[in-house]
């Protein structure tokens, strides 16, 4: 199956520039904060998409270098995409291995974020040819996996610390939606596979915090058995068990890379698929474009050409 056209949702692609590292020194951070900035080479008012990457296998995927499938989409249809190395990155290992938060900086990685937009005049000043292109009022936020967890934190949800027992809330009022991808679900007794131990922030966060609107989407073949047997249901959590507004985008026949969305041709995507990945940027782009424009049809009309009929690469579900 060939991915249709977006033309009807968004027009033309533009071309992207992207530029890359811009260094953001972050007092008591053990190295200072990197991003690329990927966006349009033409075009004013500017929304801002926040990408907060994985914990994958490659070395560089899990940085400001990957998701590129992604990056590349958003940035030529309109968006400025800011990602940043958070310091689970495999690229930073060597250097924070054994600092405070490690090994999943969970607290760290959500700071990033708010880094990130506290320095956006900064940021955009940095990047040749994009100075005065900003609409610094529309942030959205997407995340994949462990960055879905960071996304939820960022939009509301709670966290216990498993250090301290204490719920710990980072939400970042500045962004407008957001957008999980294949986002850890709940803990409980539900939590309770053999990875479960090591990684007890995975199961800590309480879902019924998170206000914002978010899509959640999730694989229905996405079966992540060393954290829970609940099955790919497990990645619908942030859907189910936050208030809404909320939509589900659930893809058919998906795994944990949806496709392949942390990187180009990456070998350890288990079920690649460049139509689905083609599809889900056009359906998370339409998605965060027409809340960040309410009113426009971008996100009923993406859906209608991708979600129905005999070809519809998933389902949607709203709350």
């Amino acid at each position: 199956m060939s991915a249709p056209t977006t033309t009807d949702a968004f027009g033309a692609p533009a071309p992207v520039l992207s530029f890359s590292p811009v260094v953001l020194p972050v007092p008591g951070r053990p190295v200072d904060l990197q991003v690329r900035v990927s966006a349009p080479a033409t075009g004013t008012d500017l929304p801002v998409i926040l990408l907060s990457h994985g914990h994958g296998p490659s070395n560089n995927l899990s940085s400001l270098n990957g998701y590129a499938p992604l990056a590349n989409f958003w940035a030529a249809h309109g968006f400025v995409v800011v990602q940043p190395t958070h310091l689970t990155s495999s690229t930073l290992t060597h250097l924070v291995a054994d600092a405070p938060g490690a090994p999943d900086f969970w607290r760290s990685r959500a700071e990033d974020m708010t880094h990130v937009l506290d320095r956006l005049d900064v940021i955009e000043n940095a990047v040749p040819q994009l100075a005065g292109r900003i609409d610094h009022a529309k942030i959205a936020l997407a995340g994949h996996s462990l960055g879905g967890l960071t996304a939820a934190l960022l939009l509301g949800a709670g966290l216990t610390d498993p250090d301290t027992g204490n719920v710990v809330h980072l939400v970042e009022p500045r962004i407008t939606a957001g957008v999980l991808l294949a986002a850890p679900g709940r803990g409980g007794d539900a939590f309770n596979g053999p990875m479960a131990e090591q990684w007890p922030i995975v199961g800590a966060v309480d879902f019924s915090t998170m206000t914002a609107p978010a899509l959640v989407v999730a694989g229905d073949k996405d079966d992540s058995r060393h954290f829970t047997d609940m099955g790919p249901d497990w990645h619908s959590d942030p859907y189910t068990l936050a208030p809404g507004p909320k939509t589900l985008l659930t893809l058919f026949d998906a795994e944990h890379g949806l496709g392949g969305i942390a990187g180009y041709d990456a070998a350890e995507t288990t079920d690649e698929n460049p139509a689905r990945v083609a599809a889900l940027a056009q359906l998370t782009a339409a998605y965060l474009h027409s809340q960040l424009h309410p009113g426009t049809p971008a996100w009923q009309t993406t859906c209608e050409a991708l979600t129905t009929g005999p070809d519809a690469v998933g389902r949607v579900e709203t709350k």
